[in-house]
């Protein structure tokens, strides 16, 4: 574990970078060997405004950095934040302890926050208008929703004290669980429920992007799934009942446009309707 920390404590951005890359190269191809749903869609044209809001969520993250190093620079100096005040532990259980909180604040509040507040759930808009959820949807967020989820994660380290080693070891393991969890892969059942125990599973995460309520309002983790289940935000249904996309905004065609995502916060509030039965 001290190595993996040690590793994390100066990763160098290459290696961030190839982890983002890396990941969605990886899923992007088994995607095509064991596809969920057969989209009917050119995957290089849904793809585009995808990668488009990808490249602009590296950019503010990037940009923003030096505000993660020296918050976590900080808390360490000044042996500031909930994981420092504790008692002393092993570095394993240190790591998990300020892995699970950051991926609270950084992740499930953020997204529940941007679930309940009209004005930040018309910016995250831009991710659930995706009719057809694959790996590349996973960084489909507005640059707005970027700063926005950038502020929380800052939060987190503020609250919770993490250093540098767990900031990056967290940024890198949501990158791939993000990838994981949108991309469009067949799994088994079985598998996919024993993993939900732990951690947010493909089938879990996709309940959360059917189109309507009550299915929208659930399922906020990224990570683990240990939020959902203790705040009562976890919920199921059939994967074959899955429907993507959001009703209030049914067109598909400007939900693929990227001049009309990057417009799409500044539309009138809709929130899905759940009157209809699944």
């Amino acid at each position: 574990m001290e190595t993996i920390f040690n590793y994390f404590e100066t990763i160098p951005s290459s290696h961030r970078s190839l982890i983002l890359v890396g990941g969605i190269t990886f899923f992007w191809f088994l995607e095509g060997a064991i596809p969920l749903f057969k989209f009917d869609y050119k995957k290089w044209k849904h793809a585009g405004p995808n990668l488009f809001f990808t490249l602009t969520t590296i950019i503010i993250n990037f940009t923003l950095a030096f505000l993660l190093l020296k918050t976590a620079d900080w808390v360490q100096a000044n042996n500031f934040g909930f994981i420092n005040w504790l008692p002393e532990m092993p570095l394993w259980l240190y790591v998990i302890l300020g892995l699970l909180l950051l991926d609270f604040f950084g992740a499930y509040l953020a997204h529940y926050v941007e679930h309940k507040i009209p004005k930040l759930w018309m910016v995250h808009l831009v991710h659930h208008s995706d009719h057809k959820v694959d790996t590349t949807t996973a960084n489909r967020h507005h640059p707005i929703e970027s700063i926005i989820r950038f502020a929380f994660t800052l939060l987190g380290v503020f609250v919770v004290g993490t250093p540098i080693a767990i900031v990056f070891m967290y940024q890198s393991l949501s990158l791939i669980f993000t990838q994981f969890t949108h991309a469009n892969i067949r799994i088994s059942p079985k598998v996919d429920k024993i993993l939900s125990y732990f951690i947010i599973s493909p089938d879990m995460h996709k309940v959360h992007h059917h189109y309507k309520l009550p299915y929208t309002d659930s399922n906020y983790g990224n990570i683990f799934s240990i939020w959902d289940r203790i705040f009562g935000t976890y919920m199921e249904l059939d994967r074959e009942k899955i429907m993507y996309g959001v009703d209030t905004f049914p067109d598909e065609e400007k939900n693929s446009t990227l001049k009309e995502l990057l417009k799409q916060p500044f539309q009138g509030y809709k929130k899905p309707t759940g009157l209809e039965e699944v």
